[in-house]
C-alpha cells in the first residue's frame, strides 16, 4: 500500500513553496520550543520542517530554469508530430514507462508504470489555447482555459503544460 499525502496538507503546501520557507518554519519553530524543552529535544520538533525544506530546496535544484522552460517550449512548437511523439516516448521511458505507440484518434500512447497504464494524447502540442472540447479527446500541453482546468480535474485528465513539459523533456 502506497501512502499519498493529500495535496493541501500543510507539508504539501510547504514541499511546493521556496524551501527558505520550511526552514524559516522550522528555525522558529525551535526557537519556541527552546523555552519548553532542552535544546537536543527542540532540534526534533523543527526536524520536519528542516527536511521538508531540504526536499524542497533539491527539487528546486532540479527544475529548469524560466529561461531553459522558454528554450524547450519554443523548440517543441518546432517540431513535427514525428519529432515531439518521439521525444515524448523517449521521455516517459527514461522515466520508466513502458510506452507502446497506439494507431487511432482516440490515444496516441500507452504507458505502463507499477501496473497502471494510462493514454496519452499528445496531438495538439501545438496549440496556444484549449478549452474542454480538445480535452475530452486529447490531452493538450499548450496554454489551459480555466474551465478546461476545472474539467480535467474532475475527470482525472492530467495535462503536461510549461515547466512540467520541459522538465519530461529535458531530463536525461
Amino acid at each position: 500500500m502506497k501512502l499519498k499525502m493529500h495535496e493541501n496538507s500543510l507539508f504539501a503546501i510547504l514541499l511546493r513553496s521556496q524551501w527558505w520557507i520550511s526552514v524559516a518554519i522550522g528555525v522558529g519553530i525551535f526557537l519556541v520550543a527552546r523555552f519548553f524543552l532542552p535544546d537536543v529535544y527542540a532540534v526534533f520538533v523543527g526536524l520536519p520542517f528542516f527536511a521538508i525544506g531540504a526536499m524542497a530546496g533539491l527539487r528546486q535544484l532540479r527544475a529548469p530554469s524560466a529561461s531553459r522552460v522558454a528554450e524547450t517550449l519554443d523548440a517543441v512548437r518546432t517540431m513535427s508530430w514525428a519529432e515531439f511523439s518521439g521525444a515524448a516516448e523517449a521521455a516517459f521511458r527514461r522515466d520508466g514507462y513502458k510506452v507502446t505507440r497506439l494507431e487511432g484518434n482516440d490515444a496516441d500512447f500507452e504507458l505502463v508504470k507499477a501496473g497502471r497504464t494510462t493514454l496519452l494524447s499528445g496531438k495538439r502540442w501545438k496549440a496556444a489555447r484549449t478549452g474542454i472540447e480538445p480535452l475530452r479527446e486529447h490531452v493538450a500541453t499548450g496554454e489551459v482555459s480555466g474551465t478546461a482546468a476545472a474539467f480535467a480535474a474532475e475527470n482525472r485528465i492530467r495535462i503536461l503544460q510549461g515547466a512540467e513539459l520541459a522538465a519530461l523533456l529535458t531530463k536525461r
